[in-house]
């Protein structure tokens, strides 16, 4: 295997959390918004995912304001939120493959509007799978899959 691993990614911070200013002709301020933007740490977007009990859930954009208001920004970073949120995802994965047991339960984070995440370990169909296993149900909608009122269970942090 050439490359870091999952865990060696999650565990990098490069210096993060840092929280920058945006704005002006900035492409991020067109985007985005003007403010201060917070850039995670990988580990704090693992973190707030171990927070979500059994049978409760969260989405990116709960995760993202949660770190936000943590570190008193106006808004987190999009691109790296996603980025991080699937690190976690195979850092856990990779742990369980090694017979470890501190297991994130990444399945319980969606993608806006209770999408579930396609680029998962394992997929959709391992995502659905867990997801019903705890509970929850799961509807197609064309190419896409949704939690059925996943607003209900939302766990706050």
């Amino acid at each position: 295997m050439s490359g870091k691993s999952f865990n060696e990614k999650l565990h990098n911070s490069k210096g993060l959390p840092r929280v920058q200013f945006v704005g002006g002709d900035d492409k991020m301020a067109k985007r985005f918004g003007s403010g201060n933007m917070l850039i995670a740490a990988p580990l704090e977007y693992d973190e707030a995912m171990k927070k979500i009990p059994e049978g409760k859930l969260i989405t990116t954009d709960e995760i993202r304001a949660y770190l936000a208001k943590k570190h008193k920004a106006d808004f987190t970073c999009h691109l790296t939120a996603g980025i991080f949120i699937n690190i976690a995802a195979n850092a856990s994965q990779e742990r369980v493959n090694i017979g470890r047991t501190d297991r994130t339960p990444y399945w319980r984070t969606l993608k806006k509007g209770g999408e579930l995440n396609e680029k998962y370990p394992g997929g959709i169909d391992k995502q659905k799978f867990l997801l019903e296993m705890e509970g929850h149900e799961i509807i197609k909608k064309g190419r896409r899959y949704f939690v059925i009122n996943f607003e209900r269970v939302l766990h706050q942090l």
